[in-house]
């Protein structure tokens, strides 16, 4: 059997506060957007640019350090793997691309300055973020329960 990758690093600012839940079983769960953004110049000169948005869910651990230092506009970066769900809703379906983080790091420059102040312990968020538990949770199995979609 051959192997395969699904490995996704992105770059960029969260949307809005994370929205941080627990399942059924205990396992902390963080919901969150993040947007990355691209400029160009086109053929007359004038400047483009773009801006995608992707949803992102963190697990475990990694989660907890979401619930306690990421705010709206921190700059991050995360690796994860791309994820394609479907949910029903009166009739429709809809389709979800999202983005499972194992990994996260917590970068300076940020309306918020990265979710540190006077009050954090001697623990800096980034050393927790490389300490966490990097191994992902399985997934919520019914979108149902609150969490899916955002």
């Amino acid at each position: 059997m051959s192997r395969s990758l699904n490995k996704i690093m992105l770059i960029g600012n969260v949307g809005d506060d994370p929205d941080v839940r627990t399942t059924s079983s205990g396992t902390p769960v963080a919901k969150m957007s993040l947007a990355t953004s691209r400029q160009w110049t086109n053929k007359d000169g004038s400047k483009q640019e773009k801006t995608e948005w992707h949803r992102l869910t963190v697990w475990g651990k990694l989660a907890d350090v979401v619930k306690r230092y990421v705010k709206k506009g921190d700059r991050l970066y995360v690796e994860g793997r791309i994820e394609y769900s479907e949910s029903e809703s009166d009739g429709q379906k809809r389709y979800w691309t999202n983005v499972n983080v194992f990994e996260m790091v917590m970068l300076g420059g940020a309306p918020g300055g990265g979710g540190g102040g006077s009050s954090q312990s001697d623990t800096s968020p980034e050393a927790e973020v490389r300490s966490a538990d990097r191994r992902p949770e399985p997934p919520i199995t019914k979108p149902d329960d609150g969490i899916l979609p955002f």
